[in-house]
């Protein structure tokens, strides 16, 4: 097992309940066998940097709290130093946390950070872009890029729901193509997802997708009619048979993927691309701490 002698954390604390889990995380820390250089960032700006300064330091392990975002934002930065990822989830979906087996509750995240063992994993790339867990094309990541600055603080939850169902109700199924050439695939579809591990948004969406396969996963939900989306998440979210009805899914290290019209694509979260692109995998690239099976 690989001895750790050094940490350091680096926490997304940008509002008043990151800086209180912050400050949870590290009095659970206090019981780890090691020092933990702990950092709490308030200007997501500043997150870069700050993990950057961190590995300057050549920790043997670097622990990141917050969402699936904050993971894959920053696990670039991990690519090629001889570092530990550690996972403190503090998002909302935590779909990454999920496909590891990390519990969701700090005291068990520090847990496994005390008793688990580094586990090599893929990551998922969008052309030069790493990323953790999912990607996604359609209704999510148009709500991400259209959602007006604030709406969330001012109106809370009800607000970004408001918006969600007003984007529904503009959004149309569109085009996807897979592949190039005389092998390039096309079909109509309501959503697409770019995986490296089986979650998006919380939800056990493609099950045949692993952080340790050395493929990524294209799943298409087909369908000429938006209702089609819906179902197909009730049906993941209740785990009901119809689940894997008017579903296709490719996989293989390296893939072209298009639609018409160009999209949005969201990356755990965060609208970082657009169509087409290059999906792959950057097989067993990263160490993560992760219970022990």
């Amino acid at each position: 097992m690989t001895e750790i002698t050094s940490a350091a954390l680096v926490v997304n604390a940008m509002s008043r309940k990151g800086r209180r889990l912050f400050e949870q995380a590290c009095s659970a820390m206090d019981a780890l066998p090691y020092p933990v250089d702990a950092h709490a960032v308030e200007n997501p700006e500043d997150l870069e940097a700050t993990v950057r300064r961190a590995l300057a330091k050549k920790p043997d392990l670097l622990i990141l709290g917050g969402g699936d975002g904050t993971v894959s934002g920053l696990v670039d930065l991990m690519v090629g130093h001889d570092v530990i990822l550690g996972v403190l989830p503090l998002g909302t979906a935590n779909s990454f946390a999920r496909t590891l087996g990390i519990p969701l509750d700090i005291a068990g995240a520090v847990e496994v950070l005390r008793t688990g063992a580094p586990r090599r994993i893929d990551l998922g790339m969008i052309d030069g872009d790493y990323f953790a867990n999912c990607a996604a094309m359609g209704l999510s990541p148009k709500i991400a890029e259209t959602v007006p600055h604030g709406l969330k603080k001012v109106f809370g939850r009800a607000g970004y729901l408001g918006w969600a169902g007003y984007q529904f109700l503009r959004f149309r199924p569109f085009t996807l193509i897979v592949g190039e050439g005389e092998n390039r695939q096309r079909m109509r579809v309501v959503e697409v997802r770019i995986s490296n591990g089986p979650y998006h948004g919380g939800v056990e969406l493609i099950e045949s997708a692993e952080v340790d396969s050395g493929e990524i996963v294209v799943q298409a939900v087909c369908g000429h009619v938006k209702r089609r989306l819906i179902r197909n998440w009730v049906s993941n979210a209740i785990k009901h048979e119809t689940r894997h009805e008017e579903v296709r899914e490719f996989r293989g290290k390296a893939m072209r993927v298009d639609t018409i019209p160009s999209l949005p694509i969201s990356i755990d979260g965060e609208v970082l691309a657009h169509t087409p692109v290059t999906a792959r995998v950057a097989a067993g690239i990263i160490r993560v701490m992760a219970p022990i099976p």
